[in-house]
């Protein structure tokens, strides 16, 4: 039995826990101190303070947008000061109850008899009421209970059967949740499309151009009349509220897409048992009745009583807030619901659900989804605070001049009249100049302030969790997908992942020699065979249905407990029969440390303890074996030998192998009391050996096909099992993680007892080595984890037992086992693999590459678009007093950019192409060399390209007889008309940052095809028809092939670009030595100086 000082599972702030890829904790004070609010490399972990920081570091336009799927910190902060006063309310009921328990037991007047309680008119069709149950539960009141005749009267009252559990039909299923409710609690409903519109509008420069709109068009109907001085003020306006309806649809889809996926996250799938036999439900769908098998790692889906249960521990936790371990029997038999398993086995009986429950109340009370940021939507806060604010020095810029030339009379209309004189310019003209002036300024903000960077992560990610959940990965937490993108190492359970978990049994030794077939019943001495099949019936968390008809029987449990279970049928194994021959006493759960299992049975006057397990293990716990004959024989040191090979056969040909055995205990020594009977410790020792088995688990099918390409990847494969070592290098020879020519020695292939009794630094300095990890504990586990992490790997590791739970929580990713897996371990996972295939790990590594390169691919499009139009519109201010992109056409170059964009790019499926490259650093630049040589070509050559035209294009595009002004505004349109569609054949471009064929795989993309496809018609719309709104002209056929051409050339520029070399070191790392330089001069000269 295990004894707890605290939960071995929760998530706690470890000390060893690392912010990035070491595990030291130097490493997360350095990352704490760091002058770079931006700096954060996981999330995991961070602090309330270190979130807050980077936030107050961020230029932000629209807050309530920007920060709606970070972590609310406020609101994290009342849920966190709501679940301290709904756990301060269970402890005071509980200590109000324990007082008057003790007084009543002080004056004598606990009633002796229970006595059954009157029908309860709330209660419908059962003899007890809602009320009552609820009460009793919340106050954990054994007098009640003792009162309604125990929990077999209680049973009695609702109706059910406490060995078969409800009928379970529609009929009965409808009473109970007409009479108790359903599983189930009100939830906040969700924010809707008015909310993500209002959330738009708050975007501070949006406020002021409409202010400005609204200004203009007043100025404009009162100079020019109603129906020419509306077209200015109007088409801005327009356009800023076409900006918010097009920003809003896209949250409001994004919302919908994460709502759908927190309601998996939630449906948690369980086994009850109904009409006597074990059947799969969702949580949902739990009754007020239904009897319960509870087995470590679950969680108490319901509030309930305890029906019969083995050294049953309760985590009770999530509602205390104390990590206490509480024991639960007859004295105290409650369960709340929303509490796990920690320890041992049981079943219970339902007395409350949903709403009804204190863990319903709190989760009706509280919001439980406050967001949470991703390391990279931090480091896209930075980026586009330092855009940002490059961009908003040069608006400043901007309007500075535009408004000292205005108003000092340089700035001249098309037709070359001067627009401001002082002492003769009106008022009103005077001020509609000055807020066109402001307009422009305040629009190249809007797009230099990149405030869709970090909202393109929360778009691609909600594209890659919907796309995921399709390829069987449910994803926890938003910081996994991309963190899965940066592992280096991926440590894999056996069973199950790497194998089918189809187990059978193939081998046996039984009767001191090996059997030829292991179901043939014949070989088998009576003795032999009956202690046998007690142990395979008794010892087992699993249970055998077979149908009154006689057809097929059903298995339930683990698939080891299921083959073991389906051999003892075929030896003629009579399940129900052969348990109620015996009863149990006690139980010591299966234990992934000591690798078995055992438990106490009272045969009238005889003690049978039995134990299964580990078959090395088992083994060395035997002096005696039962021969051929059924003699009892001793265990001498050839037989022990001969069983030793047996093992190690049976493990070189992958077989999993199993021993049974067993032995006789004395009656009066057998603890008397339930409280000592739940502390003894099973005699392990002088045991009698009945069998050894081995069952066979194939290899998934494409499972080597999967390792062979995260080798190729950059990415290193270790197993990690509690398996016999040589089972263990079976498999992996079997799968591709060890090669038939590698050396399979220590350390490549090692023991968990071998790696733990190492020093500290040994183990960090074999770490890399290890390809294979055997006989394996959890805390194993944990210690390779901390080891790789602490030698700078992103590590990500599988689990699927209530012990895995640390390790799963200290790695860079979890990966909880979606069937196999315990809910702790999936509450402690990032990741759950829904089928337990490990190739649907290699395919969310695949998802995690996939966001990152979508957003630097968004950046370099970003990015271009940013500097090309910056430049071109100061570079023209500066010279000429004018802008040739006016505050419409800026509004939809930035919705191009901005929603349109990333809409197109942030949501490119992953190729093949991302696992030919080696992870990517998580501290690596997000604009690498290669794309700011790309975005650099782009926008050297727009900005070339637009400003000749802007200066000469009067000349060139052969303008000059058709009037300043007309030849003017043409020469604008075409300027505002070439850079779009710049634009849009730039977009093509950024789906390859690195590779010549930038069309590959374009017709696969729907979304991308169709956002092209929806710009380009909006554009020739905008030219040909929308000239009043925009300020354009319409283009003759000449002058839009000018246009296509200006655009086109930028395909094989790119392509011609793509043959310069880059170098390897970073530019941001040559811009730090030069400053530092610089800085170091500076310095050197004041001393001297001084």
């Amino acid at each position: 039995m295990s004894f707890f000082k605290g939960s071995p599972y929760r998530r706690h702030n470890n000390n060893n826990d690392a912010e990035s890829g070491g595990g030291s904790r130097g490493e997360e004070e350095d990352e704490e101190s760091s002058s770079n609010p931006f700096d954060i490399t996981s999330t995991k972990n961070a602090s309330i303070a270190r979130l807050r920081k980077w936030r107050q570091a961020a230029l932000v336009l629209n807050a309530s947008r920007r920060f709606r799927y970070t972590l609310d910190l406020k609101r994290e902060e009342e849920k966190q000061q709501l679940l301290r006063k709904v756990r301060a309310n269970v402890e005071a009921i509980r200590a109000a109850h324990r007082f008057k328990a003790a007084g009543e037991r002080t004056n004598g007047t606990l009633e002796a008899s229970p006595t059954p309680p009157s029908p309860s008119p709330s209660g419908g069709h059962f003899a007890i009421g809602q009320e009552q149950l609820a009460v009793m539960s919340r106050d954990h009141d054994v007098s009640a209970l003792q009162q309604c005749g125990g929990v077999k009267g209680l049973s009695e009252l609702l109706k059910t059967n406490l060995e078969k559990g409800i009928k379970g039909d529609d009929a009965d299923l409808l009473k109970r949740k007409s009479a108790f409710g359903s599983n189930t609690y009100p939830k906040k409903k969700g924010r809707s499309f008015w909310m993500f519109l209002w959330d738009a509008w708050q975007d501070l420069t949006l406020i002021i151009l409409i202010v400005a709109a609204v200004a203009s068009l007043a100025l404009g109907i009162k100079s020019e009349g109603i129906k020419e001085g509306w077209y200015d003020g109007g088409s801005i306006a327009f356009a800023v509220i076409l900006v918010i309806v097009v920003t809003a649809i896209s949250d409001y889809k994004q919302s919908l897409q994460f709502q759908s996926l927190n309601e998996e996250k939630r449906n948690i799938h369980l086994e009850v048992i109904r009409g006597g036999r074990r059947v799969e439900i969702s949580i949902y769908d739990i009754v007020v009745g239904d009897v319960l098998p509870l087995n470590i790692g679950d969680q108490v889906p319901a509030d309930g009583v305890l029906i019969s249960g083995h050294s049953l521990a309760i985590d009770e936790s999530s509602m205390t807030g104390e990590s206490k371990i509480v024991h639960k029997d007859s004295r105290d038999p409650f369960l709340m619901s929303g509490c796990k398993v920690a320890d041992g086995s049981g079943t219970m009986l339902v007395t409350s659900v949903g709403i009804n429950t204190e863990w319903g109340m709190l989760m009706a009370s509280i919001s439980e989804d406050t967001g949470e940021e991703t390391p990279l939507q931090v480091r896209l806060n930075g980026v586009a605070t330092l855009i940002g604010m490059v961009g908003l020095t040069v608006a400043v810029c901007v309007l500075i001049v535009l408004l000292v030339r205005y108003f000092t009379g340089h700035t001249k209309d098309a037709n070359g009249n001067v627009l401001f004189t002082a002492g003769k310019t009106k008022l009103s003209p005077a001020i509609d100049g000055a807020i066109k002036i402001v307009t422009v300024a305040v629009t190249i903000v809007v797009v230099a302030v990149p405030e869709g960077l970090p909202l393109a992560v929360t778009l691609t990610l909600a594209y890659s969790m919907r796309k995921m959940m399709a390829d069987k990965a449910l994803v926890r937490r938003l910081s996994a997908c991309e963190t899965m993108g940066s592992a280096t190492t991926i440590c894999s359970d056996k069973t199950g992942t790497l194998t089918l978990n189809q187990m059978t049994v193939v081998e046996a030794y039984v009767g001191g020699k090996k059997i030829d077939s292991p179901e043939n019943k014949s070989e088998l001495p009576s003795l032999l065979y009956s202690l046998l099949i007690e142990g395979i019936a008794q010892n087992t968390n699993g249970s055998v249905y077979g149908s009154e008809g006689g057809g097929d029987i059903e298995l339930s449990g683990s698939p080891t407990e299921k083959a073991i279970l389906n051999w003892g049928v075929k030896l003629g194994m009579n399940f129900e029969a052969i348990r109620s021959e015996s009863s149990v006493i006690h139980v010591f759960p299966f234990n992934s440390d000591k690798k078995r299992g055992g438990v106490a049975l009272q045969l009238d006057s005889q003690i049978h303890i039995h134990w299964k397990g580990a078959a090395e293990i088992v083994l060395a716990s035997c002096t005696q074996y039962i021969d051929a004959v059924g003699q009892l024989v001793a265990m001498d040191e050839n037989k022990a030998m001969f069983f030793k090979k047996a093992i190690g056969d049976m493990a070189s040909g992958s077989l999993r192998c199993v021993a049974f055995a067993y032995r006789l205990y004395e009656v009066e020594k057998v603890p008397s009391t339930e409280e000592q009977l739940a502390q003894w410790a099973l005699p392990d020792d002088d045991l009698v050996l009945l069998a050894i088995v081995g069952i066979k688990d194939p290899c998934r099918p494409g499972v080597k096909d999967a390792v062979q390409l995260c080798q190729n990847a950059g990415i290193k494969v270790r197993m990690v099992t509690g398996d016999n070592i040589q089972t263990a290098k079976a498999i992996a020879l079997e799968c591709g993680i060890l090669g038939s020519d590698d050396n399979v020695t220590e350390p490549t292939l090692i023991e968990g007892r071998v790696f733990r009794d190492l020093p500290e630094l040994r183990r960090e300095e074999i770490v890399d080595q290890i390809s294979v990890m055997g006989r394996s504990s959890p805390n194993d586990k944990l210690l390779l984890v901390q080891a790789l992490r602490k030698r700078g790997h992103v590590v990500a590791v599988t689990g699927d037992g209530t012990n895995d739970a640390p390790a799963l929580h200290e790695a860079d990713i979890g990966l909880a086992m979606g069937i196999s897996g315990t809910e702790v371990a999936k509450e402690s996972s990032d990741i759950v693999i829904l089928d337990d295939n490990f190739a649907t790990v290699v395919k969310v590594v695949r998802w995690g590459r996939s966001v990152y390169a979508n957003i630097q691919k968004f950046i370099q499009f970003q990015l271009t678009v940013n500097v090309a139009a910056l430049i071109i519109n100061v570079v023209a201010a500066v010279s000429s007093g004018d802008v040739p992109l006016n505050a419409v056409q800026l509004l939809w170059v930035n919705l191009i950019m901005d929603t349109l964009g990333a809409l197109a790019l942030a949501t490119e499926p992953p190729t093949d192409h991302l696992m030919d490259r080696p992870p990517v650093g998580r501290r690596e630049p997000l604009i690498t060399n290669i794309m700011w040589r790309n975005l650099l070509i782009q926008a050297l050559y727009q900005v070339i390209v637009l400003l000749v035209l802007n200066f000469q294009g009067r000349s060139i595009l052969k303008l000059e007889g058709a009037g300043i002004a007309n030849a003017n505004k043409v020469k604008n349109t075409l300027i505002f008309n070439a850079f779009v569609l710049c634009q849009i054949f730039n977009e093509f471009n950024a789906r390859k940052p690195d590779e010549f064929n930038v069309f590959k795989g374009i017709t696969k993309n729907y979304l991308f095809m169709g956002i092209v496809g929806v710009t380009v018609v909006l554009q020739v719309l905008i030219i040909e028809f929308l000239g009043k709104f925009a300020s354009t002209v319409r283009l003759n056929w000449s002058q839009w092939l000018i246009s296509v051409i200006i655009g086109i050339i930028s395909w094989p520029l790119a392509v011609l670009g793509k043959l310069l070399p880059v170098p390897k070191t970073p530019i941001g790392n040559h811009l730090a030595k030069f400053c530092r330089r610089v800085g170091h001069i500076f310095c050197c000269r004041g001393a001297s100086q001084s």
